[in-house]
């Protein structure tokens, strides 16, 4: 019988597809990784690393200009907005150039460069046919990584003027006199906060009635509350339906609840979500079934409709992360090479960063009523722990939501300074399936902001 060229190939090389393809090779599968730009995914090139990399900046801006509450005196700062977006480039080719390393060096795993795509099956072995430009390649499995991209509003003059988005931010070197943003949600809040900081004037268009609207509405009310006593301005309720072009920079106008108004800018920023990276890839030739937005079907397994090919990442649905792609990467390795015990039943954190952070696990209280769950809710302001106050971060609040039969945590809200990592101790006691008495018996450090987290269950 006729053999594939590989084992596997894997397109796309993001979070899961590049640990992954190190596994299989090592595992004694020929493995190819086909990659059409830069590898390390979203994360690394414009996403999670030069994020936060530019808001670290930011928070030396904001730090510096809070000097007078700490009993110093600066007397000026100038913020170098090149020198910051250069600063945040250069640990994204440090990270990109490291995974490139990696990969150049070795014949197994393979790295191909190039548009990849599907083209059907070998008509007498069933093997999966790819075109990577203008080679033909083979597989006995594929594993699709590709990403997503920012969805682009359809509105009118749009397609006429500049923007800023997700995937370009990095390349505008100019720091905006007055930034408009559309979207409210996780991209958005980070974004527009970080402009703020350099120095831009900011105003957030929403469509809903409150920012971060999957969160609960005291969280929403609170990051909101924040961002505005920073200058931060927003417009919620509003859809905007045309942008145009002018002497000053650009107008936005928009519908408020019936009212139609008008807002100039100099700068735009599209925020409104991510869309999967499928609609090129092929899929059509060997039957693989997405849903109407593109996202593609798989089981708990990271299978697809199609046997032999698998999914990981954002183009699977469910959390958009990079930790769950990396997640991922462990769950194909369980069932392409282990013992099939990983799967997509997991507990998975999230954060927003914000200053302060919001750090998130679990069920909302909105979403554990919702389901009819029998629960307790405890918020402890960050105002009562004692370093928040001595480092001057007493903002924000902890909300934990237990079960009241089992008083086991179901969900968890830590808005705080350091909130993404003060999280992980609500994180780990639900992965140990244990009730919240544990944490609230333990001994933590004083002072710590860790004594919040606890003090947060005592009162459950």
């Amino acid at each position: 019988m006729k053999q594939p060229e590989y084992d596997v190939i894997i397109i796309g090389g993001g979070q899961a597809g590049i640990p992954l393809a190190h596994s299989l090779a090592a595992s004694g599968k020929k493995t190819a990784l086909v990659e059409r730009r830069h590898l390390g995914g979203s994360c690394v090139n414009f996403g999670c690393t030069p994020t936060k990399a530019a808001i670290a900046s930011a928070r030396v801006a904001h730090l510096v200009r809070r000097g007078a509450e700490f009993g110093l005196n600066i007397p000026t700062i100038k913020v170098d907005f090149p020198a910051v977006l250069k600063r945040a480039k250069s640990i994204a080719l440090e990270s990109r150039t490291g995974l490139e390393k990696g990969l150049e060096e070795t014949e197994n795993p393979k790295l191909i460069r190039g548009q990849a795509r599907l083209i059907g099956r070998d008509e007498s072995s069933e093997f999966f046919v790819l075109q990577v430009d203008e080679k033909i390649i083979t597989a006995k499995e594929i594993v699709l990584n590709t990403g997503t991209r920012s969805v682009i509003p359809k509105i009118e003059g749009l397609e006429k003027v500049k923007f800023i988005d997700a995937g370009n931010w990095l390349e505008h070197n100019e720091l905006p006199e007055h930034l408009a943003i559309i979207g409210g949600s996780y991209i958005g809040l980070e974004m527009c906060q970080f402009y703020r900081r350099m120095g831009s004037r900011v105003t957030v268009i929403e469509g809903s009635s409150r920012i971060a609207s999957r969160e609960d509405e005291d969280i929403s009310e609170a990051l909101q509350k924040l961002l505005e006593k920073e200058g931060i301005d927003f417009c919620l309720n509003a859809k905007v339906s045309r942008v145009e072009s002018n002497d000053y920079g650009i107008v936005l106008t928009y519908d408020q609840q019936g009212n139609e108004k008008t807002l100039p800018a100099t700068h735009l920023f599209i925020a409104v979500g991510r869309k999967p990276n499928t609609d090129d890839l092929g899929l059509e030739s060997v039957g693989v079934k997405m849903d109407e937005r593109g996202i593609i079907e798989v089981n708990g397994r990271l299978a697809t409709s199609v046997e032999g090919i698998w999914a990981a990442g954002d183009i699977r649905g469910g959390f958009q992360f990079t930790h769950t792609a990396w997640d991922d990467y462990r769950i194909l390795e369980s069932q392409m090479t282990g013992n099939k015990s990983r799967t997509t039943k997991r507990i998975v954190p999230y954060a927003m960063f914000t200053d302060p952070e919001l750090g998130r696990v679990g069920m909302t209280e909105t979403e554990a009523r919702e389901q009819a769950f029998d629960i307790k809710v405890s918020c402890y302001e960050m105002k009562k722990n004692g370093k928040a106050r001595e480092i001057g971060e007493p903002e924000g609040f902890i909300k934990v939501i237990s079960d009241a039969k089992t008083n086991k945590i179901i969900g968890a809200a830590v808005l705080a300074n350091e909130g993404a990592e003060l999280v992980h101790c609500y994180v780990d006691l639900m992965n140990a399936d244990a009730p919240f008495t544990v944490l609230r018996d333990a001994v933590h450090i004083h002072p710590t902001l860790a004594e919040a987290v606890q003090s947060a269950v005592k009162s459950l």
